[in-house]
């Protein structure tokens, strides 16, 4: 089958490498390159790939514009796959294709629709999780479903190590549901109306933490959920610091909201509206990574934030 793959984030890139093996890749379609650190372009895993393959890289600042569509239906794919792409495609790029568009979905739809569902299925404390395999429709992830995988969430999962378990189980299913098109086998279910969740794009915002606002199970699942972007800020000492690894602290753990209420070898265990929640590594501002224990020892010295 000749594909255009549609994908920008880690995410993409066991579909695409799956995709490579099986099919003949005509291009690749991703978001431009864009300023890293030390003036370096940020990494680009999908072009990456890619390229190492020999695949032709795509970087339409915009996809819905005539002339990129154009442009990818003039390499007559016989079916378009996304996966963590990033835009949203036209109707006349999704139909085109004989055997139409298929999207690599990490939720189990119609459950966190939208851009960051790994990490909301962590903020509600879902037990499971799963990835979707698609047709794409013009709305957001409304298509009917060819084909689901589920699997676990552990109480310990964070968003990396999940989307790259979900990444892999991903690739596994889009093989199959591509292999199911080309036989004239593949069925897809309509999403239920019922059981309709969102998982809007995460902001700033969405990392700070009121200690008094929020109990300890909470503040786990965000530190669990919201890296590496925004990551979780708290307040400690009077400074902000980026909370990197933590867990709730066993017992009633009594005290004023944000206080230190104990120690753990490094680690501090602070007070929240329910029990008490420990912390394991901080990023103070303008820092590097460090235990809690020694943030607090410098900052009491008077020697500010040890760099």
């Amino acid at each position: 089958m000749r594909l255009i793959f549609c994908g920008t984030a880690p995410f993409a890139v066991p579909a695409l490498e799956a995709c490579a093996e099986r099919h003949d890749v005509a291009a690749v379609v991703t978001r431009a390159d864009r300023p890293g650190s030390r003036g370096r372009p940020a990494p680009r895993p999908v072009a990456d790939s890619a390229r190492a393959r020999g695949i032709d890289v795509l970087t339409p600042p915009k996809i819905r514009e005539p002339e990129a569509v154009a442009e990818l239906l003039d390499r007559h794919p016989d079916c378009l796959v996304v996966a963590a792409y990033g835009q949203i495609l036209p109707a006349e790029l999704i139909d085109a294709p004989a055997y139409g568009s298929v999207n690599v979905h990490a939720s189990l739809l119609p459950r966190w629709r939208g851009a960051s569902p790994v990490a909301h299925a962590i903020l509600a404390g879902d037990e499971e999780t799963g990835v979707s395999i698609m047709r794409v429709e013009v709305g957001l992830d409304t298509g009917p479903v060819y084909a689901q995988a589920r699997l676990a969430m552990g109480p310990d999962a964070t968003t990396p190590a999940l989307t790259d378990r979900l990444a892999v189980l991903g690739a596994v299913q889009l093989l199959e549901v591509l292999s199911a098109l080309e036989r004239g086998e593949a069925q897809a279910r309509p999403q239920p109306e019922e059981g309709v969740t969102y998982a809007p794009r995460l902001g700033r915002d969405d990392g700070r933490v009121a200690w008094a606002a929020r109990s300890a199970g909470e503040i786990d699942r965000m530190v669990r959920a919201l890296q590496p972007w925004p990551g979780v800020r708290a307040p400690l000492a009077g400074s902000d610091v980026q909370i990197v690894a933590g867990a709730v602290a066993p017992g009633p753990g009594a005290g004023e909201p944000g206080s230190v209420i104990g120690h753990q070898g490094e680690s501090v265990v602070i007070a929240t509206i329910d029990g008490g929640y420990r912390v394991d590594l901080v990023t103070p501002p303008g820092s590097r990574v460090m235990t809690p224990a020694a943030f607090l020892r410098g900052h009491r010295a008077g020697e500010g934030v040890p760099r």
